[in-house]
């Protein structure tokens, strides 16, 4: 019996993710401020986090990530979030998260005798 292999190839599928490291003053209506930013272009964001940081707890620190958030679209919000009033800071990111997928392999066999 002999096993054959055909297509063994393995293909990445990327889905871009745009990340946001925004600090601002810890008061109470930065965070509808900067969610309003994505809101009104409909986007929900994939992850949120913050926290209350800083000497004396007077700094907010917000993570924001947004999946298949092009480039463009992500550096003009970063842009409007510079704007934003209290808030002191923005860096952004992109990373690439993919699932593989790999072709199942093929097994032959061969006619007895051969």
């Amino acid at each position: 019996m002999r096993l054959s292999h055909a297509d063994n190839t393995s293909a990445l599928n990327v889905a871009p993710v745009y990340c946001f490291s925004i600090l601002a003053e810890a008061e109470p209506g930065v965070m509808p401020r900067v969610l309003e930013l994505f809101a009104k272009r409909g986007l929900v964001p994939t992850r949120w986090h913050s926290d209350v940081a800083g000497p004396k707890c007077r700094d907010l620190a917000i993570d924001i990530q947004v999946d298949g958030l092009d480039v463009q679209t992500g550096d003009y919000i970063a842009r409007c979030l510079r704007q934003v009033y209290q808030v002191q800071a923005v860096l952004t990111s992109q990373k690439h998260v993919g699932q593989k997928h790999v072709s199942p392999k093929h097994v032959g066999q061969n006619p007895p005798g051969r």
